[in-house]
């Protein structure tokens, strides 16, 4: 018998997440828990991410009341979610309260399973995370974002390993979001860390397909030492999404290396996701194929699709290439930080506003706040003029220390926010899902008796069409606004609201 490599299965949360919005109801879920629980994955990915979001802003169904469901559903098999570090699931850091209090009901609800990660591989922003899961017994996963600049080398993720095992990560995950990371660098991190961190350090890899060459760096990993890997049921697979578990099952044949997962219920599975996918016609991807540009942009596909949404929305729509040029210069600016949520939206909307508007003439309170260290602390140096202007902009001084110690105890404060809030059942659970959407909550809170809509329409059936992108007050040809611009940024299904005062 050949060393077996375990799979985690992101067909739950990630795989239709980046393929049809998040939008996938519980109800098309249920019925192929069974054969999921019984083929012997190491782990299921199902909650977190955007799917706390779109349930809540779209789907009409409790997170909690899917999780508890998934936990019953699947009682033989690990459940994994994704956590924003500091941010929980929303877009802003919380108190450490309020980060322990999420992660403590998140276990008892029944999670096993914590992916914990921060947009700037800032690692202080995992800390509270990490022992609030260890507190609890679950397994505490500390993950880093796979990014390339000049300053993210093979040395420096190997370090962020051994700071992560030192503050307690009972596994290292390398998260590569956008199909970044190329074959030989996935031996040589995973390498570095086993021999830094030890044989025994479990390492993870979660990698997405874009770039048509991820298949094979989970193989050079799984050569390196790499012990567990993401993959999703070919159904809901490939293009913005991940590599497929049937083709990885058969990758390892004849290598000395083995999965634990029958095959058999794999199939079965995907003959069941085959057959709903069409549902979700409206909300899938155009994408589907490869991009390779990835490796100069650095753009994950979902953030192209969004910037592309409000370029059109300034009568712009044929400024794209000008913006994707500007993304990697607005990056080196703010320190290089890895493109994945929240980060990804900030410097993408950033280079549309300079794109537009001239560079760095109107400046978003979030990248200003990014530039001054509100979001942490980034791997590169920030550029020093364009982090004076942040400072003139926010009218505030730029900080070093974690975010989240400047922050007051707001615990209290939340619980009587939510209780005058109708329908609030008084549970922690509603006030941290208030917490982390109070715009959302209170709809949600009303409207929740309704119970979850589906939004997957039968495959005959016409699309529904997209409501128009609102138009932002630009002034002529772009011109620099007058007074402050409120757009309605918008990727994978999750609305950002930024304010953009005119530069002083």
């Amino acid at each position: 018998m050949g060393r077996v490599v375990e799979l985690t299965d992101v067909i739950l949360r990630d795989a239709h997440q980046s393929l049809l919005a998040t939008r996938m109801a519980m109800e098309d879920m249920i019925p192929a828990c069974e054969d999921l629980d019984n083929a012997g994955y190491w782990s299921l990915e199902c909650w977190g991410g955007a799917t706390f979001d779109s349930c809540i802003r779209f789907l009409n169904e409790d997170p909690w009341e899917r999780l508890r469901q998934f936990r019953k559903l699947l009682p033989k098999t690990k459940l994994q979610m994704l956590l924003r570090g500091q941010n929980l699931l929303g877009y802003r850091h919380y108190e450490d309260e309020v980060v322990e209090r999420f992660v403590d009901k998140a276990a008892l609800n029944g999670m096993d399973v914590f992916r914990v990660f921060d947009a700037l591989n800032d690692l202080r922003n995992l800390k509270t995370a990490i022992a609030a899961v260890k507190k609890t017994g679950k397994h505490a996963q500390g993950t880093i974002c796979y990014t390339v600049s000049p300053v993210h080398t093979i040395g420096a993720f190997v370090d962020m390993a051994q700071h992560l095992k030192d503050m307690g990560a009972d596994s290292i995950c390398l998260k590569d979001m956008a199909a970044l990371l190329k074959p030989q660098p996935a031996y040589d991190i995973v390498k570095g860390i086993k021999e830094k961190c030890g044989e025994d350090t479990l390492v993870h890899i979660h990698a997405h397909a874009t770039t048509g060459v991820t298949l094979v760096s989970l193989m050079k990993a799984i050569e390196a030492g790499c012990n567990i890997v993401d993959v999703s049921i070919s159904a809901l697979s490939l293009g913005s999404g991940h590599n497929p578990t049937e083709a990885m099952i058969e990758m390892l044949e004849g290598t000395g290396y083995e999965t634990r997962v029958n095959k058999d219920l794999v199939l079965k599975a995907n003959n069941y996701f085959t057959k709903i996918r069409p549902r979700y016609r409206e909300f899938m991807s155009d994408f589907t194929g490869v991009d390779t540009e990835i490796f100069k942009s650095q753009i994950p596909g979902g953030m192209i699709s969004n910037m592309e949404s409000q370029l059109k929305g300034q009568g712009a729509g044929d400024r794209l290439q000008e913006v994707l040029l500007e993304v990697p210069r607005v990056r080196k600016d703010s320190g290089y930080p890895p493109l994945v949520t929240p980060s990804s939206q900030i410097v993408g909307t950033q280079a549309v506003f300079n794109v537009l508007m001239g560079k760095y003439k109107a400046m978003s309170g979030e990248f200003a706040d990014l530039m001054l260290g509100y979001y942490g602390s980034t791997l590169g140096e920030k550029d020093p003029e364009v982090l004076a202007k942040a400072e003139a902009q926010a009218k505030k001084k730029p900080i070093t220390c974690r975010p989240a110690d400047t922050l007051k105890p707001e615990w209290d404060v939340l619980k009587a926010d939510a209780a005058k809030l109708e329908n609030f059942n008084g549970s922690d659970e509603d006030v941290l899902t208030f917490a982390m959407f109070p715009q959302v909550a209170p709809k949600f809170f009303k409207a929740r008796p309704e119970g979850p809509k589906n939004l997957g329409k039968d495959p005959g059936a016409a699309p529904a069409a997209a409501p128009a992108p609102a138009k932002a007050e630009a002034g002529a040809k772009g011109a620099q606004p007058k007074s402050p611009v409120t757009y309605v940024v918008s990727l994978n299904g999750q609305e950002h609201k930024v304010t953009v005062a005119a530069a002083e």
